[in-house]
């Protein structure tokens, strides 16, 4: 099949019904039900989210990154703080995080304001992470042009011997972003492309919730 047959695709959907009766109170709560869902259904990349940011000329950049954590104070994920996105969000703190488990025929939108974690935070995780990931962080300049991945490597190879594992301290560039979702909305997968859709919005300290048209 080459790109003039990309309009023949179809797929049939045929999720289980999405209703406001069979969702949770809140977003946050609905949403760790449906990951818990996805990890058990043994989704490809279940973390995976894909993360758009505005520049201050409003131009949107979109990219996938992996969720960290998720509880009642946002969703969480770990940067280069001088990346693009790194750069364009501490020029406009509204984003947008989308994710898809096409293994349910769901999809999860949210909208919110992203913010820093706390150091500890961002320590903490890192600290958890692979030797060779911990000096990936200090040796990627994320963002910026490169002479050829030899360069790389070799800024790899410096930080490995400047940094035995066990004591490879946290990057000052490096760290986490909280997003504080103000809607969420979830998407169902039905038959007819008659797909069910409930957005949550939050209203001053709670949660609206209603269903939108396909």
């Amino acid at each position: 099949m080459n790109s003039s047959d990309l309009s023949k695709i179809r797929t049939e959907y045929s999720g289980k019904p999405l209703t406001k009766d069979s969702v949770a109170g809140d977003p946050l709560t609905q949403f760790n039900i449906w990951m818990n869902e996805a990890l058990a259904a043994n989704a490809n990349e279940p973390t995976a989210m894909v993360v758009s940011t505005v520049s201050e000329r409003y131009t949107p950049s979109s990219r996938v990154v992996l969720l960290k954590g998720v509880d009642e104070t946002g969703f969480v994920f770990f940067t280069n703080y001088e990346s693009l996105k790194g750069k364009q969000v501490s020029q406009n703190r509204n984003v947008a995080l989308l994710f898809f488990w096409p293994e349910l025929e769901r999809q999860v939108r949210i909208e919110g304001q992203i913010d820093k974690v706390t150091e500890a935070e961002s320590y903490e995780y890192f600290s958890s992470r692979p030797y060779e990931s911990q000096i990936g962080a200090w040796a990627s300049k994320q963002s910026t042009p490169l002479r050829d991945r030899d360069e790389l490597i070799e800024k790899f190879v410096e930080f490995l011997q400047m940094y035995p594992e066990g004591a490879v301290p946290l990057p000052p560039q490096w760290g986490g972003y909280r997003v504080k979702p103000i809607s969420v909305e979830f998407w169902q997968g039905r038959e007819s492309r008659l797909h069910d859709r409930i957005k949550y919005t939050l209203d001053d300290s709670s949660w609206k919730t209603e269903i939108l048209s396909p």
